[in-house]
């Protein structure tokens, strides 16, 4: 029997800040997403995880208003909501960093962060505003790695990089951060780095959904898993109760058999 959110309960007590039910989506002939169940609590780091073509890209599109779903319910903040395009989930506070993070190597820190959503006064850039605001982001998200605002983009390892699009994406009062492979192309040092970021995100209240293939990090920082398995929600785990095995098997089969996990072996 398949697992929904209510027959694997989590230690989350807080309600959810978006909650989807039944939700379908289709290309042509092909069924992409099959009577879908999603709940993301707000802080809390929530781990979409499935096998290559599970499903993930187009759940995270259709909640970014990229695709529109072709039915089941959307819910924000206990209330129904239609979102026909990226400004309708902007607007909720949602907000989507990718994996190719959409930086521009010739612009500098301050305006990657505020591209497309520059701050003018009298039709000028108010460049002292952004700064300000660019180092106050960064410094409420402890960030330590970047010793200049003004610094270019091109000049950034791939761990610092990241952090600019993660601090991009939460300086618009975000209430949900969705980070797509985040680690994927990141040394060990630099991965830690982005992690640390992504729990901090969450301590701050945020709900934040992270897309990763290395479980690994997901059982560094995820409070909930959520496996998808050919457009189905398998299950919805509480990361803290299950094991690496169990998750890779709800990833490859659908279904776990495993025992439940005992003391912190995972």
């Amino acid at each position: 029997m398949t697992a929904t959110a209510e027959e694997t309960p989590t230690t989350a007590s807080a309600e959810p800040l978006l909650s989807l039910r039944n939700i379908n989506k289709s290309f042509g002939a092909v069924h992409v997403l099959r009577g879908v169940d999603l709940d993301i609590r707000p802080g809390r780091v929530t781990a979409l995880v499935g096998d290559n073509g599970a499903g993930k890209s187009t759940l995270i599109k259709g909640i970014a208003g990229i695709h529109a779903f072709d039915s089941g319910e959307y819910t924000f903040e206990g209330k129904p909501v239609h979102v026909h395009g990226p400004r309708d989930a902007n607007a909720l506070g949602i907000e989507v960093v990718y994996q190719d993070l959409a930086l521009c190597d010739n612009l500098d820190v301050v305006h990657n962060m505020f591209l497309g959503r520059e701050q003018t006064t009298r039709a000028l850039l108010d460049e002292s505003a952004m700064e300000i605001k660019a180092r106050e982001v960064l410094d409420g998200l402890s960030v330590r790695t970047l010793k200049s605002v003004r610094t270019q983009v091109a000049s950034l390892s791939g761990g610092q990089r990241q952090t600019v699009a993660i601090a991009r994406a939460v300086l618009w009062n975000s209430r949900i951060v969705i980070l797509d492979e985040p680690t994927a192309a990141l040394g060990v040092a630099q991965t830690e780095q982005v992690l640390k970021l992504v729990r901090r995100l969450a301590d701050r209240g945020l709900g934040v959904v992270l897309i990763s293939h290395n479980l690994n990090d997901v059982f560094a920082v995820a409070d909930d898993i959520a496996v998808l398995y050919l457009g189905q929600m398998a299950a919805q785990l509480d990361a803290h109760t299950v094991s690496n095995s169990q998750v890779v098997q709800w990833i490859t089969t659908g279904k776990s058999d495993a025992e439940p996990r005992k003391d912190n072996d995972r």
